[in-house]
Protein backbone atom coordinates (compact mmCIF):
# COMPACT_ATOMS: atom_id res chain seq x y z
CA UNK A 1 0.00 0.00 0.00
CA UNK A 2 1.10 3.30 -0.78
CA UNK A 3 0.36 6.92 1.25
CA UNK A 4 -1.67 8.09 -2.09
CA UNK A 5 -3.82 4.84 -1.63
CA UNK A 6 -4.45 5.93 2.35
CA UNK A 7 -5.00 9.56 1.36
CA UNK A 8 -7.11 8.29 -1.28
CA UNK A 9 -9.98 6.37 1.17
CA UNK A 10 -9.71 9.38 3.28
CA UNK A 11 -10.87 11.49 0.42
CA UNK A 12 -13.68 9.16 -0.69
CA UNK A 13 -14.97 9.70 3.06
CA UNK A 14 -14.80 13.14 3.15
CA UNK A 15 -16.40 13.66 -0.04
CA UNK A 16 -18.69 10.41 -0.51
CA UNK A 17 -18.58 10.05 -3.59
CA UNK A 18 -16.46 8.61 -6.55
CA UNK A 19 -17.23 11.45 -8.68
CA UNK A 20 -16.80 13.85 -6.18
CA UNK A 21 -13.29 12.60 -5.37
CA UNK A 22 -12.28 12.07 -8.87
CA UNK A 23 -12.52 15.64 -9.69
CA UNK A 24 -10.42 16.78 -6.27
CA UNK A 25 -7.63 14.72 -6.90
CA UNK A 26 -7.48 15.51 -10.35
CA UNK A 27 -7.96 12.06 -11.79
CA UNK A 28 -10.43 9.76 -13.94
CA UNK A 29 -13.46 8.15 -12.31
CA UNK A 30 -12.47 5.04 -13.45
CA UNK A 31 -9.00 5.44 -12.39
CA UNK A 32 -10.83 6.14 -8.75
CA UNK A 33 -12.71 3.26 -8.91
CA UNK A 34 -10.17 0.65 -10.16
CA UNK A 35 -7.64 2.10 -7.10
CA UNK A 36 -10.10 1.52 -4.47
CA UNK A 37 -10.78 -2.40 -5.98
CA UNK A 38 -7.32 -2.91 -5.50
CA UNK A 39 -7.40 -1.63 -1.88
CA UNK A 40 -10.15 -3.52 -1.12
CA UNK A 41 -8.94 -6.80 -3.02
CA UNK A 42 -5.20 -6.00 -1.01
CA UNK A 43 -7.05 -5.88 2.53
CA UNK A 44 -9.86 -8.80 1.61
CA UNK A 45 -12.69 -6.57 2.42
CA UNK A 46 -15.61 -4.62 1.51
CA UNK A 47 -14.66 -0.74 2.85
CA UNK A 48 -17.74 1.17 1.56
CA UNK A 49 -20.78 0.44 0.68
CA UNK A 50 -22.54 2.20 -2.80
CA UNK A 51 -26.00 3.76 -1.35
CA UNK A 52 -27.75 6.44 -3.50
CA UNK A 53 -26.69 9.25 -1.77
CA UNK A 54 -23.15 8.88 -1.04
CA UNK A 55 -20.56 6.06 0.00
CA UNK A 56 -20.73 4.60 3.78
CA UNK A 57 -18.19 2.96 5.71
CA UNK A 58 -18.42 -0.42 6.47
CA UNK A 59 -17.23 -1.74 9.82
CA UNK A 60 -14.38 -3.21 8.04
CA UNK A 61 -13.97 0.34 6.51
CA UNK A 62 -14.24 1.98 9.86
CA UNK A 63 -11.04 -0.06 10.90
CA UNK A 64 -9.12 0.40 7.73
CA UNK A 65 -10.07 4.08 7.70
CA UNK A 66 -8.50 4.90 11.29
CA UNK A 67 -5.23 2.84 10.05
CA UNK A 68 -5.43 5.07 7.39
CA UNK A 69 -5.24 8.35 9.02
CA UNK A 70 -2.65 6.96 11.94
CA UNK A 71 -0.67 5.83 8.89
CA UNK A 72 -0.38 9.57 7.28
CA UNK A 73 0.28 10.92 10.62
CA UNK A 74 2.89 8.92 11.69
CA UNK A 75 4.47 9.40 8.14
CA UNK A 76 4.16 13.19 8.12
CA UNK A 77 5.47 12.99 12.06
CA UNK A 78 8.48 11.53 10.10
CA UNK A 79 9.00 13.98 7.67
CA UNK A 80 8.73 16.88 9.88
CA UNK A 81 11.25 15.15 12.24
CA UNK A 82 13.88 14.80 9.40
CA UNK A 83 13.32 18.27 8.57
CA UNK A 84 14.37 19.47 11.69
CA UNK A 85 17.31 18.05 11.39
CA UNK A 86 18.23 18.69 8.21
CA UNK A 87 20.31 21.68 7.10
CA UNK A 88 17.83 21.54 4.07
CA UNK A 89 14.26 23.04 4.37
CA UNK A 90 12.31 20.16 3.25
CA UNK A 91 9.18 17.98 5.31
CA UNK A 92 5.37 18.83 4.81
CA UNK A 93 3.72 21.88 4.99
CA UNK A 94 -0.50 21.49 5.68
CA UNK A 95 -2.64 25.05 4.79
CA UNK A 96 -5.80 25.91 5.14
CA UNK A 97 -6.74 28.75 3.31
CA UNK A 98 -10.09 31.01 2.85
CA UNK A 99 -11.15 30.58 -0.53
CA UNK A 100 -10.69 34.86 -1.63
CA UNK A 101 -7.25 34.58 -0.20
CA UNK A 102 -6.30 31.09 -2.03
CA UNK A 103 -7.65 32.64 -5.31
CA UNK A 104 -6.18 36.38 -5.65
CA UNK A 105 -2.95 36.26 -3.44
CA UNK A 106 -1.46 32.50 -2.65
CA UNK A 107 -0.52 31.27 -6.42
CA UNK A 108 2.48 33.71 -6.44
CA UNK A 109 3.15 33.27 -2.94
CA UNK A 110 3.09 29.53 -2.90
CA UNK A 111 5.24 29.74 -6.33
CA UNK A 112 8.04 31.75 -5.05
CA UNK A 113 8.05 29.29 -1.77
CA UNK A 114 8.19 26.07 -3.75
CA UNK A 115 10.62 27.63 -5.98
CA UNK A 116 12.83 28.56 -3.14
CA UNK A 117 12.12 25.10 -1.19
CA UNK A 118 11.22 22.59 -3.67
CA UNK A 119 11.33 19.93 -1.05
CA UNK A 120 8.29 20.98 0.57
CA UNK A 121 5.23 19.14 0.16
CA UNK A 122 2.32 20.80 0.58
CA UNK A 123 -1.30 19.96 1.51
CA UNK A 124 -3.92 22.81 1.05
CA UNK A 125 -7.39 22.86 1.52
CA UNK A 126 -9.22 25.74 0.72
CA UNK A 127 -12.86 26.90 1.93
CA UNK A 128 -14.67 29.39 3.74
CA UNK A 129 -13.41 31.02 7.01
CA UNK A 130 -16.07 29.70 9.09
CA UNK A 131 -15.24 25.94 7.95
CA UNK A 132 -11.56 26.04 8.51
CA UNK A 133 -12.27 27.09 11.98
CA UNK A 134 -14.21 24.80 13.22
CA UNK A 135 -10.99 22.00 11.96
CA UNK A 136 -7.71 24.30 12.08
CA UNK A 137 -6.37 22.42 14.16
CA UNK A 138 -5.76 19.48 11.18
CA UNK A 139 -3.60 22.39 9.95
CA UNK A 140 0.15 24.40 10.60
CA UNK A 141 -0.96 27.33 9.20
CA UNK A 142 -4.28 28.70 8.28
CA UNK A 143 -5.31 32.06 6.45
CA UNK A 144 -8.29 33.01 7.76
CA UNK A 145 -11.03 36.11 7.33
CA UNK A 146 -12.73 38.15 10.03
CA UNK A 147 -12.08 37.13 13.35
CA UNK A 148 -8.48 35.75 14.14
CA UNK A 149 -8.49 32.19 16.11
CA UNK A 150 -8.53 31.69 19.69
CA UNK A 151 -5.88 29.75 21.21
CA UNK A 152 -3.68 30.29 18.79
CA UNK A 153 -0.60 32.74 17.43
CA UNK A 154 -1.92 35.19 15.06
CA UNK A 155 -0.93 37.94 13.03
CA UNK A 156 -3.01 40.43 11.01
CA UNK A 157 -2.06 40.04 7.68
CA UNK A 158 -3.75 43.38 6.30
CA UNK A 159 -7.11 45.04 6.49
CA UNK A 160 -9.79 44.84 3.79
CA UNK A 161 -11.94 47.93 3.33
CA UNK A 162 -15.35 46.60 2.10
CA UNK A 163 -17.68 48.75 -1.34
CA UNK A 164 -20.58 48.80 -1.86
CA UNK A 165 -20.73 48.46 -5.93
CA UNK A 166 -23.86 49.22 -8.32
CA UNK A 167 -24.28 49.81 -12.16
CA UNK A 168 -26.73 52.57 -10.98
CA UNK A 169 -25.47 55.58 -9.21
CA UNK A 170 -25.75 56.38 -5.50
CA UNK A 171 -27.73 59.59 -5.32
CA UNK A 172 -27.21 62.04 -2.29
CA UNK A 173 -31.06 63.81 -2.11
CA UNK A 174 -33.23 60.44 -2.10
CA UNK A 175 -33.17 56.66 -0.88
CA UNK A 176 -31.70 54.02 -3.13
CA UNK A 177 -33.53 50.92 -3.74
CA UNK A 178 -31.87 47.97 -5.18
CA UNK A 179 -31.78 44.21 -5.03
CA UNK A 180 -28.68 43.36 -2.57
CA UNK A 181 -26.05 40.27 -4.26
CA UNK A 182 -24.88 38.55 -1.54
CA UNK A 183 -21.93 35.51 -1.84
CA UNK A 184 -21.33 32.80 0.61
CA UNK A 185 -19.17 33.88 3.38
CA UNK A 186 -19.02 33.24 7.23
CA UNK A 187 -21.62 34.88 9.15
CA UNK A 188 -19.12 37.63 10.41
CA UNK A 189 -19.03 38.90 6.64
CA UNK A 190 -22.59 38.66 6.80
CA UNK A 191 -23.14 40.98 10.18
CA UNK A 192 -20.79 43.60 8.59
CA UNK A 193 -22.89 44.33 5.68
CA UNK A 194 -26.14 43.91 7.91
CA UNK A 195 -24.86 46.79 10.26
CA UNK A 196 -23.87 49.18 7.98
CA UNK A 197 -27.03 48.39 6.05
CA UNK A 198 -29.03 49.39 9.26
CA UNK A 199 -26.91 52.74 9.91
CA UNK A 200 -27.34 53.98 6.25
CA UNK A 201 -31.76 53.28 5.72
CA UNK A 202 -32.17 56.68 5.11
CA UNK A 203 -30.12 56.32 2.20
CA UNK A 204 -29.61 53.18 0.77
CA UNK A 205 -32.74 50.07 1.22
CA UNK A 206 -32.96 46.61 0.11
CA UNK A 207 -35.67 45.09 -1.77
CA UNK A 208 -34.86 41.78 -1.91
CA UNK A 209 -31.41 39.52 -1.62
CA UNK A 210 -30.21 37.22 -3.92
CA UNK A 211 -27.18 34.97 -2.62
CA UNK A 212 -24.53 33.02 -4.78
CA UNK A 213 -21.87 30.61 -4.28
CA UNK A 214 -18.86 32.51 -5.20
CA UNK A 215 -17.57 36.49 -4.99
CA UNK A 216 -16.95 36.36 -8.90
CA UNK A 217 -20.49 35.15 -9.46
CA UNK A 218 -21.57 38.20 -7.06
CA UNK A 219 -19.38 40.36 -8.99
CA UNK A 220 -20.78 39.16 -12.93
CA UNK A 221 -23.81 39.94 -11.63
CA UNK A 222 -23.76 43.35 -10.43
CA UNK A 223 -21.70 43.97 -13.59
CA UNK A 224 -25.28 43.10 -15.22
CA UNK A 225 -27.12 45.22 -13.13
CA UNK A 226 -29.23 42.86 -11.07
CA UNK A 227 -28.50 44.67 -8.22
CA UNK A 228 -26.05 46.56 -5.22
CA UNK A 229 -22.55 44.65 -4.45
CA UNK A 230 -20.54 44.58 -1.42
CA UNK A 231 -17.14 43.32 -2.12
CA UNK A 232 -13.59 43.79 -0.55
CA UNK A 233 -11.41 46.34 -1.87
CA UNK A 234 -8.79 43.21 -2.40
CA UNK A 235 -11.06 41.79 -5.25
CA UNK A 236 -12.27 45.29 -6.72
CA UNK A 237 -10.11 47.67 -6.70
CA UNK A 238 -10.03 46.93 -10.73
CA UNK A 239 -13.71 47.91 -10.89
CA UNK A 240 -13.20 51.27 -9.08
CA UNK A 241 -12.68 53.69 -11.80
CA UNK A 242 -15.65 51.63 -13.68
CA UNK A 243 -18.49 51.58 -11.58
CA UNK A 244 -19.97 54.10 -9.05
CA UNK A 245 -19.69 52.64 -5.76
CA UNK A 246 -19.19 53.91 -1.97
CA UNK A 247 -16.73 52.80 0.66
CA UNK A 248 -18.34 52.05 3.89
CA UNK A 249 -17.90 53.93 7.03
CA UNK A 250 -19.27 53.55 9.97
CA UNK A 251 -18.52 56.86 12.78
CA UNK A 252 -15.90 58.03 10.26
CA UNK A 253 -14.09 55.09 9.96
CA UNK A 254 -13.70 52.40 6.90
CA UNK A 255 -15.27 48.62 7.51
CA UNK A 256 -12.85 45.93 6.82
CA UNK A 257 -12.30 42.84 6.78
CA UNK A 258 -9.23 41.08 8.45
CA UNK A 259 -7.64 38.35 6.96
CA UNK A 260 -4.86 36.95 9.56
CA UNK A 261 -2.38 33.60 9.14
CA UNK A 262 -2.81 31.83 12.56
CA UNK A 263 -0.44 28.79 14.08
CA UNK A 264 0.13 27.19 16.76
CA UNK A 265 3.36 28.31 18.44
CA UNK A 266 5.17 24.92 18.24
CA UNK A 267 4.36 24.30 14.85
CA UNK A 268 6.82 27.17 13.98
CA UNK A 269 9.86 25.27 15.27
CA UNK A 270 9.35 23.52 11.82
CA UNK A 271 11.66 25.41 9.65
CA UNK A 272 9.11 24.73 6.48
CA UNK A 273 6.41 26.61 8.60
CA UNK A 274 9.07 29.59 9.77
CA UNK A 275 9.81 30.15 6.64
CA UNK A 276 6.36 30.00 5.17
CA UNK A 277 4.97 32.40 7.64
CA UNK A 278 7.38 34.64 6.75
CA UNK A 279 6.69 35.01 3.25
CA UNK A 280 3.33 35.75 4.05
CA UNK A 281 3.92 38.19 7.03
CA UNK A 282 6.80 39.76 4.51
CA UNK A 283 3.83 40.20 1.24
CA UNK A 284 2.53 43.16 0.68
CA UNK A 285 -1.19 42.48 0.19
CA UNK A 286 -3.13 45.77 -0.46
Amino acid sequence: MKISDYELLIKLDEIGTIRGTAKVVLISQPAVTQRLKYIEEYFGEQIFLRTAKRLKLTPAGEIILSHAREVIKREEELLNRLAQSSEEVQGTLSIACSSLISQRFLPKILGEYTTKFPKVAINLVTGISEDIRQDHKKYDVCIIRGEKLKESACVRLFADPLYIFDTEPFPDDEVKKRPLISFKSDDSMHELVENWLYYHQDSIKTIKTMTVDQIETCKQFMKQGIGMAVLPKSVSDSMMNEYPHLPLMLDGESVTRDTWVCYQEESKQLPQVNHFIDALTSTKFL
